[in-house]
């Protein structure tokens, strides 16, 4: 896989914190190992799945600094902010320590237009010349959508490289594939249950949070896929269709992190405002995970 060809399962992972709040640099450890054992093709940490929002910067830059040091596949750091210098300084820091690539969300609150949202991407791509970027566009959680005319746009600077598009809505990313078809320019769905629709339009790969849990099922799907098997792609997709609604009957990564300390990998701590499941969603991702067979 060269530097600008990410295709396959990338898993968003999760950010583990100890007892007292800090960082669980151990369970990093096991994730990436584990991860890797599994088959997967890269590790993107500090997203929306990591927590990133609550971790401090120099927490950011330690997480990704672990994933560097010890991941043998590629690694493509989060490094997106609702500041634009912030995002430079992140985004520069994951060039320096080897990261292969970064992802940058769109700027949450500030709610900038389509405008700032060219200026905002096109300046962070100029400061870091030549390292791969990956817009991430997800208006759940940032307030903003970016048009399909937009990411054109800026599919045209050389080293903004994909999006990673959690919008949920196929005509939006229909078009975006339409706009940048003659670019070199890849799409990853962020949703895990819209992976196979977007590998049917051409995507190339996914961003997963249910990679967390059975990362070697959603290789098998996307190699079935990319095989030509649709019939086992679909069966796939059905059987884990349960899985991927129940990460997400709260708010991402509540859920998944519940997932990953009952598989046994880490502790599910959250930092406020995020908090412990209820009681009720959480018998409804065990009673799935144990149809599962996974605990």
């Amino acid at each position: 896989m060269s530097e600008r060809d990410f295709e396959g399962v990338m898993v968003a992972t999760v950010t583990p914190f100890t007892e007292s709040g800090e960082v669980d640099e151990e369970g990093v450890l096991r994730i990436i190992e584990f991860l890797e054992r599994s088959g997967v093709d890269a590790l993107v940490p500090c997203g929306t799945t990591g927590e990133s929002a609550t971790l401090s910067h120099e927490e950011h830059k330690r997480v990704v600094e672990l994933y560097v040091e010890n991941s043998k596949i590629p690694v493509i750091a989060g490094t997106g902010s609702n500041s634009t210098a912030e995002a430079i300084d992140l985004t520069k820091h994951a060039k320096e320590v080897g990261a292969t690539a970064a992802m940058l969300v769109t700027p949450y609150y500030n709610k900038p237009t389509q405008r700032g949202l060219i200026k905002h991407f096109s300046t962070i791509a100029r400061e870091v010349e030549g390292f791969p970027l990956i817009l991430y566009n997800i208006p759940s959680r940032t307030g903003v959508n970016m048009s399909p005319e937009t990411i054109a746009e800026l599919a045209k600077i050389e080293n903004i490289i994909g999006v990673k598009d959690s919008t949920g809505d196929m005509k939006h990313i229909s078009a975006v594939f339409e706009l940048t078809e003659n670019l070199d320019f890849r799409i990853y769905s962020g949703d895990d249950h819209l992976t196979l629709p977007i590998l049917a339009l051409g995507g190339s790969g996914v961003i997963s949070v249910a990679a967390n849990i059975v990362p070697k099922k959603m290789v098998e799907l996307y190699r079935s896929f990319k095989e030509g098997n649709l019939k086992k792609a679909r069966e796939i997709h059905y059987e884990l269709l349960p899985l991927f609604n129940a990460l997400f009957v709260e708010t991402n990564p509540i859920p998944v992190k519940k997932a990953v300390e009952l598989i046994g990998l880490a502790s599910s701590r959250m930092r406020l405002p995020m908090c412990e499941m209820s009681e009720e969603n959480e018998r409804i991702l065990r009673d799935v995970m144990k149809e599962l067979g996974l605990i």
